[in-house]
This record gives C-alpha cells, sequence and structure tokens, in this order.
C-alpha cells in the first residue's frame, strides 16, 4: 500500500528516519526551495528519489492542505509487542507505555503519539477496530512521531494481560469522583497509562483491568480535559516525577 504524506516537517521525519519506502517526490512549481524543503529534496535525492515539479492544482487534489510538496510512501508498519520491550531493554530502563482505548479523533491521536514520543515512552498500543489507525493525518498530526516509537495493534483486554505479565503497573484516566488522584509515587517502575475515548472514556472491561483509576486534579471551572490534553499531562507527570 502507498499513501501521500503532504506536510513537510512529517516528509522530512519520514526520510530522515528511513523507515518506508519511498516511491516519489513532487513539488509544486514556483515553490521557493529552502529551509525544510530542501532538506526533504537532499534526503529523497540520496534515496535515488528526484524531485518532480507539478502544478498546484496536481497537489490540491491530494490535500487542499498541502504545503508545496507531497512525498509518496510506502504505508505505515505496526510493530510487535516484543519491539516495545525491547526497547526498553536496550535502554536499560523500566517499561513505560501508553494504552489508547478507541481514540478516534486522528488530531488527538497524532498529538499523543507526538507526546508519547517526546517523553521517551518505549510504545503505543492500540485496538485493531473501532479506533483511529497510522493513516497519513495521523502522521502529519504527529509531526512524523510515528516514525520513532512502536505502534502495535492488539486487542486492549490481550494487552494489559501482557503487561501484568512484564509486571507492569496500568494506570486508567478517569475523571469520575470514586477514581484517585494521580499519586506522583506511583509513577515510577513499569508502568502503562491507559486514555480512554474522546467521548465515552474508558471501556468497562479496560477499567476493570487497570491497577488503578486516576483522575487529574480540576482547580478550574472547565470540568474536564479532553483525551489528548489529560493523557499529555499523565505522560509528562511521570516522565517529569520519575524518568529524566
Amino acid at each position: 500500500m502507498k499513501e501521500w504524506i503532504t506536510s513537510r516537517n512529517a516528509a522530512y521525519e519520514i526520510l530522515r528516519a528511513g523507515s518506508r519506502e519511498v516511491f516519489r517526490l513532487e513539488i509544486a512549481k514556483g515553490a521557493t526551495v529552502k529551509g525544510r524543503l530542501e532538506e526533504i529534496i537532499r534526503l529523497a535525492e540520496k534515496r535515488k528519489v528526484l524531485p518532480i515539479q507539478v502544478e498546484r492544482s496536481r497537489l490540491d487534489s491530494l490535500d487542499e492542505n498541502h504545503q508545496g510538496m507531497a512525498l509518496e510512501v510506502s504505508g505505515f508498519h505496526y510493530s510487535d509487542l516484543p519491539d516495545i520491550r525491547n526497547r526498553a531493554a536496550e535502554k536499560q530502563e523500566p517499561l513505560f507505555v501508553l494504552l489508547l482505548d478507541l481514540i478516534q479523533n486522528p488530531q488527538n491521536l497524532g498529538t499523543l503519539i507526538r507526546t508519547a514520543e517526546a517523553a521517551g515512552m518505549h510504545g503505543i498500543i492500540i485496538p485493531p477496530s473501532r479506533a483511529a489507525g497510522v493513516t497519513p493525518a495521523v502522521t502529519v498530526s504527529s509531526a512524523g512521531a510515528t516514525e520513532y516509537i512502536p505502534i502495535v495493534q492488539l486487542n486492549l483486554s490481550q494487552a494489559i494481560r501482557w503487561l501484568h505479565e512484564q509486571g507492569v503497573w496500568v494506570i486508567g484516566l478517569d475523571g469520575g469522583a470514586e477514581s484517585d488522584l494521580a499519586d506522583p509515587q506511583k509513577l515510577g517502575g513499569n508502568l502503562a497509562i491507559a486514555v480512554g475515548s474522546e467521548g465515552e472514556g474508558l471501556r468497562p472491561l479496560t477499567r476493570k483491568q487497570c491497577d488503578q483509576l486516576v483522575r487529574l486534579p480540576m482547580k478550574g471551572r472547565i470540568e474536564s480535559l479532553n483525551a489528548a490534553s489529560a493523557g499529555s499531562i499523565m505522560i509528562y507527570l511521570s516522565y517529569l516525577i520519575h524518568r529524566q
């Protein structure tokens, strides 16, 4: 499967990471070749892919929000659970994993992937159905972070059982009053953070399998944060307390 990437940052990271096959690079006629676009062309040429100038209408047909270029690449390759474990072992770090329970908005998924990669998480697990997968839109919204962190598609119940076998403490983000306030003392060691969907939160089975349900303190008048914001805060709270 092939797909088009029309964001300069995402295209640059794909080329820099060498994570996908590259087939074609199209540049809008009249585009100023400097900065990030110049770097994209340089990296593509190293892969024996020469830029082709096209009319802007051609790029408009691919994506009305294109940035004057389009890179045709192979589809995203998902990882397996051992890839996550091996990544932690190579870094000699406790497992640090993100579970996403039916996140459906590509922007939210991309934001969480970008945050997880920036915080040094070892992998992300998403369901194989009824949830957003790693599409070009997600790659773009993650600014190319999809290319640097293992992402696994797996039933979350199976994933949590596997995590427990690895000695991982699984916390679920839940805004309910019965959930505990996030305890910094429990955010170290082998840790997985489960984030629920934008509308419904964690599904009942996922909630049941979590070792603890936690909520973020809310002192303002807004009652809750969206999935991407809450998940990102929890990821960095754990990172700042125990993982620097």
